[in-house]
């Protein structure tokens, strides 16, 4: 393919050197005058392991040029933007690069094509950037004809700086976003050979997929400091507790725990983190994240309030699946499900709870101190399987899988164990 990359920096450079490796004739564009210069004499811009070579091999075979203005675009099959979208003061992105990007694009398609342009975005972008910046640049330049001249795609890259190479030729997964979840064909082809899952999106799921990795690596960075300096402050080996946690590939180090859905609960999670941020305090030791956590539970605890309470006019009846706080247990202690119900009984609503494990009268110690000190109602609230199946309800609320096995048919349900 011909592909013209837009933007000279890191990922501009690495993208431009690997695919002109592959067999692909590439123009890599840039306005910096010397970043072009560079590239012109076989030299790379950037300093990244095993770029320079493939640089070099690159522009003498004439695979790679470079200049400093967009070129007449007829003839290219693919426009790769790569420009920065560098912090603003408020800690947005500066879009400005993108936006000028996207118009020299436009005004360099020039003449009939047999078949649309591929343009696609790799740098970050917040949801609905294509949707609106990008597709409205496009729109006011080539006007009605933008859909039969272009096809633009959200591409975003997963490059590491000093495993860039590899990282391009072996990515984690390739996501390919595209107006109405719409195939690529182009970009499915361009990735031909790249052994990786490929994810084909609607335009804003591809656009926070880069948000979410990026947020949960510095999430995993910022917990292991954390931990590191408590252990540090209490004689603890943090190189043996780093140990024995990533040994855990079953639940510590794997897809456990990551599925939004309901808030954390039961008899562990909650009171052994506010445990180890009090152990943090003692030692004077300072975890932002790890005390952020439980307030953010609340919050998430209220989440799902309001997302029930949107559902329902004042005084609606609800049956709740699930009160304990894992199905196939009467655990209640710290269960959000009973932070749930308290919420929906003082709201007013008429609410219904279903949950075979249940059985007030057999509650003993904390959970049943724990259970009746926030809602004394349960005995009142808990229904048999023929009750929830034959009252009407205006809504069903699923938090657990306690009601798999009912007949529920024709009822309006929300999930609260999944956000869609």
């Amino acid at each position: 393919m011909k592909i013209a990359v837009v933007g000279m920096g890191y990922v501009g450079v690495t993208a431009a050197a690997c695919l002109a490796s592959q067999g692909h004739v590439v123009c890599g564009v840039d306005v910096n005058e010397q970043k072009v210069e560079t590239l012109k004499k076989g030299l790379s811009p950037i300093s990244e392991p095993g770029i320079q070579e493939l640089i070099t091999t690159a522009v003498e075979s004439g695979q790679l040029t470079a200049a400093t203005t967009m070129p007449d675009l007829s003839e290219f099959d693919i426009a790769m933007v790569c420009v920065g979208t560098p912090s603003t003061a408020d800690g947005s992105h500066n879009m400005s690069y993108v936006a000028d990007s996207a118009r020299q694009i436009a005004q360099a398609l020039r003449g009939d094509r047999s078949s649309p342009l591929t343009i696609t975005f790799r740098s970050t972008f917040r949801p609905g950037t294509m949707d609106g910046l990008v597709t409205s640049i496009f729109r006011s330049v080539l006007g009605e004809d933008m859909e039969s001249r272009v096809e633009l795609v959200y591409n975003p890259e997963f490059l590491r700086e000093s495993t860039a190479i590899w990282d391009f030729h072996h990515p984690p997964k390739v996501v390919i976003g595209t107006l109405n979840n719409q195939r690529s064909q182009r970009m499915v082809d361009l990735h031909e050979g790249i052994e990786a899952p490929i994810f084909e999106l609607p335009f804003r799921e591809s656009e926070m997929t880069k948000f979410v990795d990026n947020t949960w690596h510095a999430t995993k960075v910022a917990f292991a400091n954390e931990i590191g300096r408590i252990c540090a402050q209490n004689e603890v080996s943090a190189k043996s507790i780093h140990e024995v946690f990533v040994a855990d590939t079953k639940l510590n180090i794997s897809a456990y725990y990551l599925r939004p859905g309901g808030p954390f609960g039961g008899s562990c999670l909650p009171k052994d983190v506010r445990a180890l941020d009090h152990i943090a305090s003692l030692s004077d030791t300072s975890v932002p994240l790890i005390s952020a956590l439980m307030p953010s539970n609340k919050s998430h605890k209220e989440f799902q309030l309001s997302r029930v309470k949107a559902e329902l006019r004042k005084g609606s009846t609800v049956l709740m699946l699930g009160l304990s706080f894992k199905a196939g247990t009467d655990d209640l202690r710290e269960s959000p499900h009973l932070d749930l119900a308290m919420g929906l009984v003082e709201a007013g609503y008429q609410l219904s709870i279903y949950d075979p494990e249940l059985d007030p009268a057999k509650l003993v110690g904390q959970n049943f101190g724990y259970a009746f000190a926030r809602l004394p109602e349960i005995p009142t609230l808990l229904v048999d399987k023929s009750t929830a199946e034959d009252l009407e309800y205006d809504l069903v609320v699923r938090c657990t899988a306690a009601g798999d096995g009912l007949n529920l048919s024709g009822k309006a349900i929300v999930s609260l164990d999944t956000i869609p």
